[in-house]
């Protein structure tokens, strides 16, 4: 019976061992790292020129006000389905008008206001300040966000590569700072990055008020100058690197 319980006691106490041993080995395994920072900041080219077309109508009943805008709106897009653009509705609404009365000294109601807004984009500025042109001076028709920008299928590629910009960044921020143990960094073992880009938009209510009697350039000079610089382009990453 003795040798049994020295036996047994024998077993657990290698395998006490083993598991200590086991442990520390596991925890001598466990690599060092290091996080960093990394960035790269480019530009884009702005291949796109955009402006908003909004119909605003106003009418005694909802239904006459929202006739009377997509009736607008339908002959606007009828016009420019033959012209290299593309459209897109942006804004729908409609809602009762109210304006404050002096005389009656109470808000009255003006009727129900409707308004659509179409963003119309094209590949060159010609073809906007031919919209701009087409639809001047029409009636409940006006203009907002005339802008240049960079399209989606431009930037994306100079996106990715300046994401890799980036992490070659923090690789060598990474080496900077294990140089001084006598290390360098190995293999990336995590990393999250962020993205920004700076598009400007030019508010230009009301410039289809302007009437195409003179050049479209004055058109243009009345709401203000279009941005024409590149699209700042900013990718920053967040990396941890294994040191060896």
């Amino acid at each position: 019976m003795k040798k049994t319980f020295v036996w047994m006691g024998t077993v657990i106490g290698t395998a006490a061992v083993l598991a200590l041993v086991f442990g520390a080995i596991e925890r001598r395994s466990e690599p060092r790292t290091i996080a960093v920072n990394g960035e790269c900041m480019t530009t884009a080219p702005k291949d796109k020129t955009a402006i908003t077309l909004r119909v605003t109508t106003l009418a005694p009943t909802t239904v006459d006000s929202m006739r009377a805008a997509t009736t607008q709106v339908a002959e606007i897009t009828s016009a420019l389905k033959n012209m290299p653009v593309e459209m897109q509705t942006t804004q729908f609404n409609s809602y009762e008008k109210t304006e404050w009365n002096r005389d009656l000294q109470k808000s009255v109601t003006l009727g129900i206001e409707t308004t659509i807004a179409v963003e119309v984009s094209a590949k060159s500025i010609e073809v906007i300040e031919n919209v701009l042109t087409m639809f001047a001076g029409m009636p409940n028709v006006f203009s907002e966000n005339l802008r240049m920008y960079t399209s989606p299928e431009t930037l994306k590629p100079i996106m990715e590569e300046c994401l890799g910009v980036a992490v070659e960044n923090a690789r060598e921020r990474a080496n900077a700072l294990a140089a001084g143990d006598g290390r360098k960094a190995g293999k990336m073992l995590t990393v999250a990055y962020g993205t920004n880009t700076s598009n400007v938009t030019r508010p230009m209510a009301n410039l289809m008020r302007v009437k195409a009697t003179a050049d479209t350039e004055a058109a243009f000079s009345a709401g203000g100058t279009i941005v024409t610089t590149d699209t700042d382009v900013t990718v920053s990453v967040n990396a941890v690197f294994e040191i060896k």
